[in-house]
């Protein structure tokens, strides 16, 4: 199932298998149209290591219980042939000039972290 013209929902799904929820499937969607965004900009594609987690997965792989993986706001990803603190000051620009949605944004060695939370939250 397509999401946007380069996402798919396999994409977002959760890495135990277990059935994505609908209410998750939505926010799922203005995810991937965010990283649509992103992925248009930049001409370059996007690899999601992570998106939705159900809470049992995300328990096991040590993620935190308020985690917006669970909610389906939220993705880690990497742009092709750019490090995470580049993809960070992408999306942090496209924030900032209105492209793509505020939310929570963190860099970390191997992946960029974003999330729609509707506020400003920067690691």
């Amino acid at each position: 199932m397509k999401l946007t013209k380069n996402f798919s929902k396999s994409e977002f799904e959760c890495s135990c298998g277990c059935e994505m929820p609908l209410e998750v499937l939505h926010q799922v969607q203005k995810v991937a149209n965010q990283l649509q965004v992103l992925r248009t900009e930049t001409g370059k594609s996007i690899t999601v290591n992570s998106a939705y987690r159900c809470s049992k997965h995300n328990k096991l792989i040590g993620g935190v219980s308020s985690s917006q993986h669970i909610l389906g706001k939220a993705a880690d990803i990497v742009i092709k042939g750019e490090d995470s603190d580049v993809t960070f000051d992408l999306i942090d620009l496209f924030i900032n000039e209105g492209e793509m949605l505020q939310g929570g944004l963190g860099s970390y060695s191997n992946f960029t972290h974003y999330d729609i939370r509707k506020y400003k939250a920067r690691w």
